[in-house]
């Protein structure tokens, strides 16, 4: 598993608000507790609020992801999109000048809503990897809303292609990479999908209503 992918998967432990000792992630995540105490040094550093410490537990208590009320989706997807491009462009001014961009936006986020925040020179994920969904977010935006059922071939981190039918139910944004939770039809159960490992998509002339124990309302990380 790359490094990359296991902050992701560590970032989704975390997001339930509990205490999860190290021993406990590591075992999970099949990797060394002195790998966990890097990770989590790690994600401190890139601005995501983990408390705890070695030997106790670690939890993240405010949320990690840019409200609505700062910037709108299709706002945020513009901006990233344009700092994804520049990012990788080989000119360093031009680079830099993304870096500045970050910092500009961090200067007007609401301090209650992310402390400090870095999140935009978020250093996990790389801009390349932000890029490549974002051929996926108008679809998933219109099928989040019209409530339409989707089909759609995933490679998963191992890099096995999966094929999925789901009821697409919410989108969050993550330091760079955009998530999608959503009801798999295959699994019978709630999943959450990396919008950047998504290989390609189709909308289904199925829509869907919401249902006890199928609605975002519902599903509870784990």
């Amino acid at each position: 598993m790359r490094r990359t992918d296991r902050l992701f998967d560590i970032i989704q432990i975390l997001r339930d608000g509990k205490l999860h000792r190290a021993q406990d992630i590591a075992e999970r995540l099949e990797v060394s507790v002195r790998t966990i105490y890097r990770d989590m040094d790690t994600l401190a550093a890139s601005g995501i609020p983990v408390e705890g410490e070695r030997g106790v537990g670690y939890m993240v208590r405010e949320a990690i992801t840019l409200p609505p009320l700062t910037l709108t989706a299709e706002e945020l997807e513009a901006l990233n999109l344009g700092m994804a491009i520049v990012a990788e462009a080989a000119d360093p001014g031009l680079r830099a000048a993304a870096e500045s961009l970050a910092d500009k936006v961090d200067a007007v986020l609401p301090t209650e809503v992310i402390s400090e925040a870095d999140t935009w020179k978020f250093a996990v994920y790389p801009f390349a990897d932000a890029a490549r969904g974002f051929a996926h977010m108008a679809p998933l935006r219109a099928a989040i809303k019209s409530r339409q059922k989707l089909d759609l071939h995933y490679r998963r981190i191992d890099g096995t292609l999966t094929h999925r039918k789901i009821r697409p139910l919410h989108m969050e944004y993550w330091g760079r990479v955009w998530t999608l939770t959503a009801w798999c039809e295959a699994r019978d159960d709630f999943r959450v999908f990396r919008v950047d490992l998504i290989e390609d998509l189709t909308p289904l002339p199925e829509l869907f209503v919401d249902e006890p124990g199928k609605r975002l309302s519902d599903y509870v990380p784990d």
